[in-house]
């Protein structure tokens, strides 16, 4: 769940149906696919070495959760409230959308690099689960592919206001996993357990 509501497809879709709108759908496709590319690349590497890079930089995974639990908290309050830029159709020429805005920060952003990392570290996580955290992340990614090459007919049967509903439920959970994230760098357990 972490995966997909830090990769969050139904925003990638909406940002995706405005920078296209204007495109042929030979076009879209293309971009979808470069997008979805380049984003994974970023994605994978951060899943490979990027517990390599924090160790060599003498950055603790402590750290990188609280930190990365605070950046997925105000990224989960930029969903819920609707602060995400979304830029409009004008684009400079010669700049290459699915680089960016699409593959990142869209669909790897601070929010995902960071939940792949902290989801497969060797310290806490087997073998087994740090394996099943790349399928589920290289799932998550063809999903959002699909949703983005379906962009237009999604958006038709649930409506950019659908779109927004959605978006803003993804953005509480992913506030509450945020929490969850900074609660368990601080090493902080049941802190609400329930009084008997």
């Amino acid at each position: 769940m972490t995966i997909w509501t830090t990769v969050d497809p139904i925003s990638n879709l909406a940002l995706f149906a405005g920078l296209t709108a204007t495109m042929h759908r030979k076009e879209r496709r293309r971009l979808a696919w470069r997008a979805s590319l380049y984003a994974a690349i970023v994605l994978v590497v951060a899943v490979v070495i990027g517990q390599l890079v924090l160790d060599a930089m003498g950055i603790r995974l402590r750290s990188l959760q609280i930190a990365g639990g605070l950046i997925l908290f105000v990224f989960g309050l930029q969903m819920v409230f609707g602060w995400i830029e979304q830029p409009g159709a004008s684009v400079e020429k010669g700049r290459d959308l699915a680089v960016f805005p699409l593959a990142v920060p869209a669909i790897a952003g601070a929010g995902s690099i960071t939940a792949v990392i902290l989801l497969t570290d060797s310290d806490v996580y087997s073998v087994y689960e740090r394996a099943e955290t790349a399928v589920v992340l290289l799932v998550v990614l063809v999903l959002n592919y699909v949703l983005l090459v379906l962009s237009d007919v999604i958006l038709r049967i649930i409506g950019r206001q659908g779109a927004a509903l959605l978006t803003r439920v993804m953005g509480i959970i992913l506030t509450a996993l945020a929490v969850e994230f900074v609660l368990a760098g601080l090493s902080i357990g049941g802190w609400a357990k329930p009084l008997h």
